[in-house]
């Protein structure tokens, strides 16, 4: 298996576990969202923008790559999040549409990138303005890794309430061998 499969396969279940993540989400009103639990960025909204936060932040990052990412190109547009904990969004539907346009955008980049770009370096500034070079493929692979994290933590929220997001492992989406 290649990077570029794996990673394919990783936005895939990215945008499979996101989209079951807010259709459960939408079961609760606003004030029940934006509840403080007592989870690290509070509320099940807030940690749901964290997440977009931290795409943004990254997203942003890989589209500076040395070589370009087309796919990537109009997250340059988008403003830079201030914090880790910035509330992007105030409503589930504004954080869904985002989230969702984030989503198609991350599916298109694993489409784009070859094995190539993974196995380079990528030259970044972390937030607070530290300077990293690291290969990018394990930046690629973290980038997925603190989606899952968060998602864990937003499940056990919704689990407290009562609402079941449904299966939630990968080997949902890992073909069988052919």
């Amino acid at each position: 298996m290649s990077l570029k499969h794996h990673f394919e396969l990783m936005a895939h279940y990215n945008q499979w576990m996101n989209d079951q993540l807010y259709e459960a989400a939408a079961q609760l009103d606003n004030y029940s969202l934006m509840l403080d639990r007592g989870a690290f960025f509070g509320s099940i909204l807030g940690t749901l923008n964290h997440i977009l936060v931290g795409d943004t932040l990254w997203l942003q990052r890989f589209a500076r790559h040395s070589q370009t990412l087309e796919s990537l190109q109009p997250m340059l547009d988008i403003p830079t999040p201030g914090s880790l904990d910035a509330a992007l969004y105030d409503t589930l539907e504004e954080l869904y549409g985002a989230r969702r346009m984030r989503d198609n955008l991350i599916i298109a980049f694993s489409q784009e990138a070859e094995d190539s770009h993974y196995l380079t370096p990528l030259r970044y500034r972390n937030s607070k303005q530290q300077l990293f070079e690291k290969q990018f493929g394990y930046l690629v692979q973290h980038f997925y890794n603190h989606q899952t994290h968060h998602r864990g933590q937003v499940t056990t929220l919704l689990s407290q309430v009562g609402i079941d997001v449904g299966i939630t492992d990968l080997l949902a989406l890992v073909p069988e061998f052919e």
